[in-house]
């Protein structure tokens, strides 16, 4: 018995499972590149711009008086969920410090119809110049830390600001040191804020 062979495929069908197979492999290769990605731990657009507080804060069961410029108590529970922004200056708020207040109130606005959903609160001395103090106030609640609880946050250079997120039942989210990059807070707030 001799052997049969059988004959090649014609030039059609072997450019046909080519491109068959390159199709697929216009679909796998990305599924490929994602898994390995995660798997290298690497995930995209979860970075936020402010710092992780560790360990994890709570401020209402840690107690943290907060005490307004009207004489009441700040409430960090809040009857609806809203987020609160704390800004902390350094010694002598002034040109700088301000610049960087009315930022962040800016960023509260572009939260458009979500901005009733953020809190913005100044605790520490307002500044100095009668104008900008006007300036603030339909933006920021004033008020201090009772207890000092929040020094270690506070920055040491004078007309200097720094800020921590504050979740509606009292968690510290992040917290932005002095020189923070205020357009990238503003995009945080964006993606926390929905």
């Amino acid at each position: 018995m001799t052997e049969t062979r059988s004959p090649s495929p014609p030039l059609s069908r072997k450019r046909s499972r080519l491109y068959l197979v390159l199709i697929a492999l216009v679909f796998a290769a990305p599924m490929l590149v994602a898994g390995l990605l995660t798997l290298a731990g690497w995930q995209p657009g979860t970075k936020g711009n402010g710092e992780p507080i560790v360990p994890q804060r709570n401020f209402v069961a840690e107690k943290l008086d907060v005490q307004l410029a009207d004489g009441h108590p700040y409430a960090w529970r809040d009857s609806k969920p809203r987020l609160t922004l704390v800004a902390l200056p350094g010694p002598d708020c002034a040109a700088q410090c301000f610049e960087l207040l009315t930022g962040l109130a800016k960023a509260r606005l572009m939260l458009n119809r979500n901005q009733s959903r953020l809190r913005l609160l100044y605790l520490g001395t307002p500044p100095a110049d009668p104008q900008r103090r006007a300036a603030m106030q339909p933006f920021w609640l004033v008020g201090s830390d009772v207890d000092g609880k929040l020094a270690s946050f506070r920055p040491s250079a004078p007309d200097s600001l720094s800020v921590i997120l504050v979740e509606s039942n009292g968690t510290a989210l992040s917290y932005y040191p002095a020189g923070f990059d205020g357009p990238g807070l503003a995009r945080d707030l964006q993606k926390v804020i929905k």
